[in-house]
């Protein structure tokens, strides 16, 4: 409990203002065997390969890896899985039949971006940190390349997306929202939130790194112009260096394809636009 003159804030109150898990507050951190450190090494070195390459499946990125240490393929395949790469490749279990029922067309192919909040692109990344490695959920603005919300969290567990989206839909609405068919995405109450909004679900139909290349294009900006550049000690200077790059993203750094505009003034202007329309 949190107290300031007459002002009390829940230790969940603090954690929802803070965007960061209740759970992460109370959780002792668990200290890494030999073995725990040298996986986070090679799941780091498949980020690397996989944002260079998000077109290559676990077999493409064993033959690279093989060449540098001895690994086998179903262990590049355990720790994709962990990572979230899991898009790339079939799974082999049945609750891949229960998604199913989930799964949304793909209503991205030949749709001419014309505005702001038309289509909101939405992934999963993994984003390393000295020790250790955390998840990145993101939504992009397809049209102005801005990034809408994001949140960070040490599981893959569903809330966070949730979380998230939740808090995002408070500002703002897409009229299309873009995932792949991950588990997070292919869940009853992901898809009930969506369409409790009016939202129309489109889901990749041939891969995340061609049906999304939007929200990965800007996950690899993100890891080359910042993630890579430096060693987060912990999961809070890894949020703030995240939350300064967002910025700089959204409101500073100008993309040729907006004519050399930041996303940030394409966003605002068009949704300001629309809205006195």
């Amino acid at each position: 409990m949190y107290e300031s003159g007459n002002l009390t804030l829940s230790v969940t109150r603090q954690t929802e203002l803070l965007t960061i898990q209740r759970t992460s507050v109370y959780r002792k951190p668990k200290e890494l065997s030999q073995r725990d450190l040298e996986n986070i090494q090679i799941m780091h070195r498949i980020d690397e390969i996989y944002t260079a390459h998000p077109f290559y499946g676990y077999r493409r990125i064993h033959v690279i890896l093989s060449s540098e240490c001895e690994i086998g393929k179903n262990k590049v395949l355990s720790l994709m899985q962990k990572m979230g790469i899991y898009a790339i490749y079939p799974k082999r279990n049945l609750s891949k039949l229960y998604q199913k029922q989930f799964i949304h067309p793909y209503l991205l192919r030949n749709l001419k971006f014309s505005h702001v909040n038309q289509v909101w692109a939405i992934d999963i990344s993994y984003i390393r940190m000295g020790v250790g490695f955390m998840y990145l959920f993101a939504i992009i603005d397809i049209y102005s390349r801005y990034l809408v919300a994001f949140e960070l969290s040490s599981t893959l567990e569903k809330e966070f997306v949730m979380r998230c989206l939740k808090r995002a839909y408070l500002h703002a609405k897409p009229e299309i929202q873009n995932s792949d068919q991950g588990g997070h995405f292919t869940n009853e109450t992901y898809v009930q939130l969506v369409k409790s909004t009016g939202i129309r679900i489109s889901m990749d139909s041939k891969g995340r790194a061609l049906d999304n290349i939007y929200i990965e294009r800007f996950f690899r900006s993100l890891k080359y112009e910042e993630v890579y550049l430096n060693e987060y000690d912990s999961p809070r200077s890894l949020r703030r260096s995240l939350a300064e790059y967002i910025d700089f993203y959204n409101y500073e750094r100008p993309h040729q394809s907006l004519g050399y505009r930041t996303p940030g003034e394409v966003y605002h202007q068009d949704d300001l636009y629309t809205k006195q329309a």
